[in-house]
């Protein structure tokens, strides 16, 4: 029923509303699911739908059963959303931290070396030892 409710309206379904699982997703899909058994489910690839997609279905779907799931599904797309929004905040928060670890990293490191030269300082040129002809003296 869904997938003529579909064919019959392929004009509110762009691609990017809407695609058809390959063959190897299908078969994926079902080895996913236990319950579907090979011959007794369609033998045709089912449609994977976009949140746009699954908000055009309740414009081509008018059961009330159809409806009332297109309901709950859209409510579980914005609470979806606001939850991402959420995790885009702490990610943000994150990277400036990260930017600012980075910088004292670099900082760090420097200050590193500095302590090293300060904590083993460059020694003064040795003298040769050994014989030396006159014209080589100091």
């Amino acid at each position: 029923m869904l997938k003529r409710a579909v064919k019959r309206n392929m004009q509110r379904f762009p691609p990017d509303f809407m695609f058809e699982l390959s063959q190897d997703e299908q078969t994926s899909l079902r080895r996913q699911i236990g319950t579907l058994k090979r011959g007794e489910h369609s033998k045709y690839k089912p449609y994977a739908f976009t949140e746009q997609g699954v908000a055009m279905l309740s414009s081509v779907l008018n059961s009330p059963a159809a409806i009332a799931v297109n309901i709950q599904v859209i409510r579980v797309f914005t609470r979806m959303r606001a939850l991402l929004l959420t995790h885009k905040d702490i990610l943000l928060k994150l990277e400036k931290i990260e930017k600012k670890l980075g910088k004292h990293d670099e900082q760090i490191v420097l200050v590193f070396e500095y302590l090293k030269k300060l904590l083993s300082p460059p020694q003064a040129p040795r003298r040769r030892i050994g014989f030396r002809r006159k014209d080589e003296e100091d």
